[in-house]
């Protein structure tokens, strides 16, 4: 087996250009391509998006997040930043900056979702992970992020169902979820 520098496959990333219509990102190392995603899916990241105040916060779609020592670069379906501390230009936001990343699941994303990006988010210090489930009709916030690389994890868990309201303390808001949607005929997971 012959060792790889994890730096050296980010400096290959930098320069991979995908195919239209397809979501790259870097995790561990491992580069993970993904089809565009489903409307549900679309829909959720819109209601989310439109809830959060935009005179406060930068909310970004399809950001690169760069994780200090970390051979990451996740992209969150939605980065929620404080309005004007992001750089003016540049492909890559540093995780210090972000005080919320959401992942909506998809049918082939459940385990990178609840696992390794759980562990990356916690890695990279970001206050709090969302993850919005339309399988299991369920929201996922994970707060107070401890350790580093892969033993990094959130210390605080609250799960709400679809229907009810979710607060997002940490932007001031309480989330509504009512009008989110779920995948039909996919089987339910185990997570969390």
């Amino acid at each position: 087996m012959t060792a790889v520098d994890e730096r050296g496959m980010t400096r290959f990333f930098e320069e991979f250009e995908p195919p239209e219509g397809v979501k790259v990102e870097l995790l561990r190392g491992e580069i993970v391509m993904m089809a565009a995603p489903d409307l549900v899916h679309n829909r959720i990241v819109e209601e989310v998006q439109d809830q959060i105040p935009r005179k406060r916060w930068a909310r970004l779609q399809t950001t690169d997040v760069d994780i200090i020592n970390e051979a990451s670069e996740p992209i969150p379906d939605l980065v929620v930043i404080q309005r004007g501390v992001a750089p003016d230009s540049g492909r890559l936001l540093p995780s210090q900056l972000i005080t919320l990343v959401v992942e909506v699941v998809s049918k082939t994303s459940v385990d990178r979702d609840y696992g390794v990006k759980r562990s990356i988010y916690a890695a990279g210090e970001i206050p709090a992970y969302l993850i919005i489930d339309p399988i299991m009709a369920h929201c996922v916030l994970l707060t107070e992020p401890v350790g580093v690389g892969d033993e990094a994890d959130y210390q605080a868990q609250r799960i709400t169902r679809f229907g009810a309201a979710l607060p997002l303390e940490s932007l001031g808001v309480e989330l509504d979820t009512t009008e989110f949607g779920t995948y039909k005929g996919v089987r339910p997971h185990r997570y969390p």
